[in-house]
């Protein structure tokens, strides 16, 4: 769906039903607007249920303050406006409650964005903002005072997180990636002491970004075709399971020997369509379209075994918090754990940006998953359907082994359990 083409009313109540449905706020919890070419701001309404809010409901607040629509804008529009006032460039903000941002919030504290390039170039530095009487003129200066020094996101003292951007797409992308980071930095505070990136590391993943030659593509086989909506049933689920964000995860699935079908850069997980797949052949793209960043890594793997059907680059938030630890994940949790990932790998993060060749040697059918130095985790299957489920196993042990800690830690299971299943199930040694 191109957000583009939506009246503000229908994007404002598609964002915030999202919000809703992924439980990243409440009933009665957050605030939506948007400032369009006209100068007027379109805002959720004031106490109304945000699980079932419908276009016709949004508030509509002209350049000159007249209100028009049957209810009153929210309670938090004088922030909005304060931000719209301070900063031309964001036409939309995003302000909810999210558990582990209002954790942030409560603590007095912001997550840390270099968790991962990623979410640092989504998000940059977080702001916090001194407590403001919900609603009042007071938090409207706080928050305003902190877009107007360039931050994009501000946890709010006791309140949450706003974020703006150029587009209400943009700044939802943005809200969602750091509750996203939020949560895995908890998770990863649960089982250690997690790293993040230097100035150094971030230079050097933005020296880093691939770029591939394009070029013209030939008619679809229906393979092709078949494919294309197999990855689109995929991503999306992968988005539905929490395995997926709006901005994290990369699916490649073979075509043919020297061909994979791979997911767009900079797409929305929650609304991939067949056509929006990218076609690689030989390291060059499909002209008019662009690769996921994953892509020459997922290439190396494909080429480097013939019986790798699919590769799936993500960050689920378990997984996520064992790679901001920079730490494997130990599969001896559960018999199909074992059977499926075996020993899970390590690389380290310059390793995973720049070393194709090393992420082939490491990745295999018999070692089909790794965790990626503050870069989430790779996984691989013979098809779409295995890498899925690797991943989705994956993160289950990932997330056993943090359960496992107020209960006084996980009892992996020992070599002789393990020497059964190998033998029970004939697992290579």
């Amino acid at each position: 769906m191109k957000h583009a083409y939506l009246h503000p009313r229908d994007e404002l109540a598609l964002t915030l039903d999202r919000i809703y449905r992924f439980k990243m706020t409440t009933t009665s919890g957050g605030n939506l607007s948007i400032l369009d070419e006209n100068g007027d701001i379109w805002i959720t309404p004031a106490r109304l249920d945000k699980g079932s809010l419908k276009p016709e409901e949004i508030v509509h607040v002209k350049k000159d303050g007249t209100v028009t629509g049957p209810y009153k804008p929210s309670s938090e529009y004088p922030f909005h406006k304060a931000i719209y006032a301070c900063r031309p460039d964001i036409r939309a903000v995003v302000h909810a409650h999210p558990v582990s941002l209002v954790a942030f919030s409560c603590a007095k504290k912001t997550p840390d964005a270099r968790i991962t390039p990623l979410v640092h170039g989504l998000c940059k530095q977080v702001a916090f903002a001194k407590y403001g009487i919900p609603g009042s003129e007071d938090l409207g200066r706080k928050l305003a005072a902190h877009f107007a020094k360039g931050s994009d996101s501000v946890i709010l003292e006791s309140h949450g997180v706003c974020c703006g951007g150029a587009t209400l797409h943009e700044a939802y992308t943005r809200f969602e990636t750091i509750q996203w980071a939020a949560q895995s930095e908890v998770m990863a505070a649960q089982l250690g002491k997690p790293k993040y990136l230097t100035d150094a590391q971030l230079a050097f993943a933005a020296s880093h970004l691939p770029k591939l030659a394009s070029f013209k593509r030939g008619a679809m086989t229906i393979r092709e075709k078949e494919l294309r909506c197999k990855m689109c049933a995929f991503v999306e689920r992968g988005y539905r399971q929490g395995l997926f964000s709006a901005a994290t995860g990369a699916l490649s699935v073979r075509l043919d020997a020297g061909s994979f079908l791979t997911t767009p850069h900079g797409f929305d997980r929650i609304s991939v369509n067949p056509e929006d797949f990218v076609l690689v052949r030989n390291g060059k793209q499909e002209a008019g379209k662009e690769a996921t960043h994953a892509a020459p890594a997922h290439a190396a793997v494909l080429a480097a075994h013939a019986d790798v059907g699919a590769v799936i680059t993500a960050c689920p938030p378990n997984c996520l918090a064992f790679s901001a630890l920079r730490r494997a994940i130990d599969t001896r949790t559960l018999p199909e754990c074992y059977i499926f990932l075996r020993e899970v790998g390590l690389i380290p993060f310059e390793k995973s940006i720049s070393d194709y060749d090393m992420i082939a040697r490491q990745l295999s059918m018999r070692h089909p998953a790794a965790v990626l130095e503050n870069n989430g985790i790779m996984v691989v299957g013979e098809d779409v359907l295995s890498a899925f489920d690797k991943m989705e196993v994956l993160e289950c042990s990932a997330g056993t082994l943090r359960q496992c800690l107020p209960l006084g830690g996980c009892t992996p299971m020992g070599k002789k359990v393990i020497d059964d299943i190998i033998h029970a199930f004939n697992l290579p040694k």
